[in-house]
């Protein structure tokens, strides 16, 4: 059995390209079934920055994370209130071989970097992603909460429908969230699929935001909506 996706266990979590079409996804989903803003878990913004996109969990208990895509590769950092490493600053070595690359993010005052358990980054040229060095305490399964954040992150289908309907208490078709997965366009067919109660116009704002492609942007302008060069 393979070992969970964690700051322990980076060798499954996606590239670049891929991640941040997964986390686009995952923010499409949320925001389909739960047209609430305040009351999703996972978001995405396409127009963060110039020529950056940032993607983010908050789960409303204090969990969340941040996710950063740019030029110069992506970076991650994450807290988990109840974890081992949680304190007051970050654990020793979390933050202290961040790239200088990465210097801006260290500095935004929106991610809260003093209240982060775990960090991790991956320039354009790695092969893979990478963290700090780092003592973790001794005998505990998921020491900076990495291992239940990232847990959603395995790419597949099953775990968003699985999840969403412990934490949603709904029940939707993996046909349509596969449909999601595959980063295919999406239609107001889809969207009904996954919501019946949503109307395709309140969506515009939030497809705007997240940048996931309609059935209109493919393939003409799928790089305005997912370059895979962020």
């Amino acid at each position: 059995m393979m070992p969970p996706i964690s700051t322990q266990n980076l060798n499954l979590l996606p590239d670049i390209p891929t991640l941040r079409k997964l986390t686009q996804s995952l923010a499409i989903l949320d925001a389909i079934v739960i047209p609430e803003w305040e009351f999703r878990y996972y978001s995405f913004n396409a127009h963060w920055a110039d020529g950056e996109m940032m993607a983010y969990m908050r789960n409303g208990s204090g969990d969340e994370w941040f996710l950063l895509f740019g030029p110069q590769g992506a970076i991650m950092k994450g807290f988990a209130l109840h974890s081992a490493m949680e304190r007051n600053t970050p654990w020793p070595g979390v933050l202290n071989a961040v790239p200088p690359g990465f210097e801006s993010f260290l500095s935004e005052a929106a991610f809260s970097i003093h209240d982060t358990t775990y960090c991790i980054w991956r320039s354009g040229t790695d092969e893979s992603w990478r963290r700090g060095e780092i003592a973790f305490p001794p005998d505990i399964d998921d020491p900076d909460g990495s291992q239940e954040h990232f847990a959603i992150l395995d790419g597949a289908p099953e775990t968003y429908q699985q999840w969403a309907e412990e934490d949603y208490e709904v029940e939707l078709p993996l046909e349509a969230i596969s449909h999601i997965y595959e980063y295919r366009p999406l239609t107001p067919d889809i969207a009904a699929m996954l919501n019946a109660d949503v109307a395709w116009d309140d969506l515009a704002p939030d497809i705007a935001e997240i940048g996931y492609p309609v059935a209109s942007d493919m393939p003409e302008n799928l790089n305005e909506t997912g370059n895979d060069n962020l």
